[in-house]
């Protein structure tokens, strides 16, 4: 619902009009109110208001309306659940057409529980004339009392605030967090608050040793050239890594000697531009996004909520400009002075040039946006003669003209990290190349990169057509003793389904199976494929940005789950990352254009922009990530 309230702080920069979403209420301003007094009524604080009616800091007037977010008070309560207890199984025959998926819907189970009472099915596909034991439940409820997420904590003889978080397996970001009138130095005797925990489970400070505070993007291969600790070292003096793994801000036990080389990771240090800032005379920023509020009925929430729906140009741009204004935020915070203006383009290029012929451009330091190709050719023309740089947010493809800046990536260079990362160990693999007929085509590319690569395509059915399947033989004659390399190209889930099952069947110590695609689609993400069988086959794609790992306390990701209730989806996250990148490079460089040369590399959330210049044009962004499954998480690979 967070887009609902877009469209409410955007009408009130077009248009007059309320709404009111899920976890958000409105208040009709009474006379004698000031925003302190209906704080304190809905148990949230004034910062909390201001941040959704920003026009509220020049004052609000009686019969005026203020979205109030949602209070972070909690009130725990017992818990009822259902839950199912198996009291045995009946016996189903498989007919024409039955479906693991329609079997689950018949018999109110779940195709992992029927593939679990039924383990053929883990490497074979459903077939007529099966026999099947369909687990038969009892539903049974379930009361639970909530356990007290926190405890009083009296302060001890020497402790700060580093000491209690390393005790109690949090970060100080956390403990202060729980104790938001915490004073930044303790007191012996002060009672604080600190997770709910066992004694057994709380960790006591060893003075032998020092206690290191592990920083944003920072990996165990950081850590090793910083501190000259193997991960196994690390984790065996922090045994709570093998579980949860390196977060940001974890306080990790470390040797007393251990040393740290400040200058030993200039690569990091050349990407964090916050660091750098040296500019800080106003910016003039400028958003073009097709927003179409022309079509939004303000007095209705539920043409409102139907327009969401229904508008993808909408939807798009909302979740974009959502991430971009926390990146205005997060920039505010650091200094940097910024004015900004947004334009709904409305996805019409005659709006786009009566916005260009009604405005001032002259003093405009970046344009991000429009989304459309069209549009975006005809901002970069009109505004070329100012030397205003254009950033195309999202668009696969666009004219690059001297001051457009292409900030996604091409999809040849997803296929290209993928064949290369392949290639730079040919000789210690074994490639296998795997397509439907469909992708015959990227099939016979990826041979012509590896010559002794066998081919194995979808077997067809009497008529000719691609029945979307592969034998066992089709593969285990292809597999080697050693690393096999399997490439797979498809976007048909059933095809693939199939083949990740049967690799996950093959995979043994003598014969180990990584799987790999060119080309990472929906498919791969259908409920018909196991995710646990892409994670033991350690299953690599390419992608133009990695997924933030929400084990990692992101703090943009806690800020915009604050502010909305729900995690940022990947258009609002490469919205805050292209804002944040954009407005840095105008504040570190001279502009957007000398920082390609002083900034060659900068990383955010989930996107990294290293832009390269084409000859006679303008610029384009040139790396991309590869990931892989590995423990059903999707990390990078270095």
């Amino acid at each position: 619902m967070k887009k609902i309230i877009y469209i409410l702080s955007l009408v009130l920069m077009f248009g007059c009009g309320s709404t009111q979403a899920q976890g958000f209420k409105t208040h009709k301003v009474k006379k004698g109110e000031s925003v302190e007094s209906i704080a304190k009524l809905y148990h949230v604080s004034s910062s909390d208001i201001y941040s959704l009616n920003p026009d509220a800091k020049k004052g609000i007037k009686p019969n005026s309306v203020i979205i109030i977010p949602k209070s972070k008070g909690y009130n725990p309560a017992p818990q009822a659940s259902i839950e199912k207890e198996l009291i045995g199984f009946k016996e189903h025959k498989v007919k024409r057409k039955e479906t693991l998926y329609s079997l689950s819907k018949e018999f109110d189970v779940t195709q992992d529980e029927l593939k679990k009472h039924n383990t053929f099915l883990y490497a074979n596909n459903l077939r007529k004339g099966d026999m099947l034991k369909i687990p038969v439940y009892k539903k049974v409820l379930q009361v639970t009392e909530p356990e007290t997420a926190t405890k009083s904590y009296a302060v001890l003889p020497k402790e700060g605030k580093w000491r209690i978080a390393y005790k109690y397996g949090i970060t100080v970001e956390q403990l202060e967090e729980l104790n938001p009138d915490m004073e930044e130095v303790l007191n012996v005797g002060d009672i604080i608050k600190v997770p709910n925990i066992g004694i057994k489970e709380e960790k006591p400070i060893d003075d032998a040793y020092s206690y290191y505070t592990v920083l944003p993007k920072e990996g165990f291969y950081r850590l090793k050239v910083k501190l000259g600790l193997e991960q196994e070292q690390l984790e065996a003096l922090n045994p709570e890594l093998k579980e949860s793994g390196l977060k940001v801000g974890m306080i990790l036990k470390v040797p007393h000697n251990a040393t740290l080389e400040e200058n030993s990771n200039t690569e990091l240090k050349g990407t964090d531009l916050t660091k750098h800032i040296n500019n800080y005379n106003t910016k003039h920023l400028v958003f073009m996004l097709p927003f179409q509020l022309n079509k939004v009925n303000a007095d209705s929430i539920q043409d409102a909520k139907k327009e969401v729906v229904t508008n993808p140009y909408l939807g798009m741009s909302l979740d974009f400009y959502s991430g971009s204004l926390m990146a205005l935020d997060s920039l505010k915070k650091l200094g940097v002075s910024l004015k900004v203006d947004v334009y709904d383009t409305r996805n019409s290029l005659s709006e786009v040039m009566d916005i260009l012929k009604t405005n001032t451009f002259n003093d405009v330091d970046a344009v991000i946006g429009p989304l459309v190709s069209n549009n975006i050719e005809k901002v970069a023309t009109q505004l070329k003669p100012f030397n205003v740089p254009v950033v195309s947010p999202i668009t696969k493809k666009v004219v690059l003209s001297e001051n457009v800046f292409q900030s996604r990536p091409s999809e040849s260079l997803l296929y290209d990290k993928a064949v290369n990362y392949v290639k730079k160990d040919s000789t210690k693999n074994n490639v296998i190349i795997i397509s439907d007929e469909k992708h015959t085509k990227v099939n016979n590319n990826l041979k012509s990169k590896f010559p002794s690569a066998p081919q194995i395509f979808s077997r067809k059915n009497k008529k000719g057509e691609d029945a979307f399947y592969v034998l066992d033989a089709d593969i285990t004659s292809k597999l080697q003793t050693g690393n096999n390399v399997v490439f797979l190209e498809s976007d048909n889930p059933g095809f693939i389904s199939n083949v990740t099952s049967k690799l996950n069947s093959m995979k043994s110590k003598e014969k180990n199976i990584i799987l790999i695609t060119t080309n990472m689609n929906a498919a791969f993400e259908n409920d018909e494929v196991s995710n646990y069988h892409l994670s033991n086959l350690e299953f690599h794609f390419p992608t133009i940005a990695k997924s933030y790992n929400e084990d990692d306390n992101n703090s943009f990701v806690k800020a915009y789950e604050k502010l909305y209730g729900i995690t940022p989806n990947k258009i609002a996250v490469r919205g805050f990352d292209l804002t944040m990148d954009v407005v840095l490079r105008l504040v570190t460089s001279e502009d957007l254009i000398s920082s390609v040369n002083e900034a060659p590399l900068t990383e955010y959330v989930e996107n990294k922009f290293a832009y390269k210049n084409k000859f006679l044009g303008g610029y384009y962004n040139d790396t991309v990530y590869l990931v892989k499954y590995q423990d059903l998480k999707i990390i990078e690979v270095n």
